[in-house]
């Protein structure tokens, strides 16, 4: 799919004046690939990004999706709903005590150390302000949930709310905007 300007102008040229070997490095055609190839390079990079940015989203669904199935209950209370927020919140932290432990003393942290530092930091601070998850209170949404495929696209269709750390449910919009 990255290729489709490029390969559409490149079709268009070759229908006009025949194979590519043919056209002069100076030419028209030759600076229409050039720019076709330039616009499939950004477009390239701009959808990385964007897959980088949702991507976080997607594997908290997925957790998500998975705490259903293993648990098997169509319906949580808030509770419930919160012990789920606080195990996803915490799932590093085994990882992050191994690493401390394997750290001979007086070595600084190690690279992987540093980045599970920043990402339970970012998880517990969001959590005090209110967690962005999947409403889970509602037989609808967790039906629909357990269903989910997998992808970005259908992320949209499910209820979400924000659970703070003192259990309070409130209603959120997705995707969340970035402020």
């Amino acid at each position: 799919m990255m290729q489709r300007t490029l390969d559409k102008t490149r079709k268009q040229i070759v229908k006009k004046k025949g194979p590519m070997g043919t056209v002069h490095e100076g030419s028209r055609d030759s600076r229409r690939l050039r720019k076709a190839l330039a616009r499939d390079g950004r477009l390239g990079k701009l959808a990385t990004s964007r897959k980088k940015q949702e991507q976080p989203l997607v594997d908290r669904a997925g957790f998500f999706q998975e705490s259903i199935r293993e648990t098997g209950i169509e319906v949580f209370d808030a509770d419930q709903i919160l012990a789920a927020v606080k195990s996803f919140v915490h799932q590093h932290d085994e990882e992050m005590g191994e690493l401390k432990q394997t750290r001979r003393p007086g070595r600084p942290a190690s690279m992987r150390e540093d980045t599970l530092r920043a990402k339970i930091a970012t998880l517990e601070k969001e959590f005090q302000n209110g967690f962005l998850v999947p409403d889970l209170t509602s037989k609808e949404n967790v039906s629909a949930l357990e269903l989910w495929d997998g992808t970005w696209l259908h992320l949209n269709s499910l209820h979400w709310v924000r659970v703070t750390d003192a259990g309070a449910l409130r209603t959120a919009t997705f995707p969340p905007n970035k402020d």
